[in-house]
């Protein structure tokens, strides 16, 4: 499945980033199937992250999470 980061946004909160929200679209190879969302991030998930293949792979991670939920996660 083909991720695209599509923008990144930053909270501040004295100068310093205090949150950070991913901005995703995503397709397969015959683009029937697609997502697309935001991922919340705190400042220390992102410090490190910055990179687009970075990003690509936590939001991997969350929709994998976020689809594999059959609901009783709290």
């Amino acid at each position: 499945m083909q991720i695209n980061i599509t923008n990144v946004s930053m909270s501040y909160n004295n100068d310093a980033i205090d949150k950070v929200r991913v901005n995703f679209q995503g397709y397969d190879s015959e683009r029937s199937i697609n997502v697309n969302g935001n991922i919340p991030l705190t400042a220390e998930q992102y410090k490190g992250n910055e990179s687009l293949t970075a990003l690509e792979g936590i939001v991997r991670q969350e929709v994998s999470t976020k689809i594999l939920d059959d609901g009783t996660a709290v």
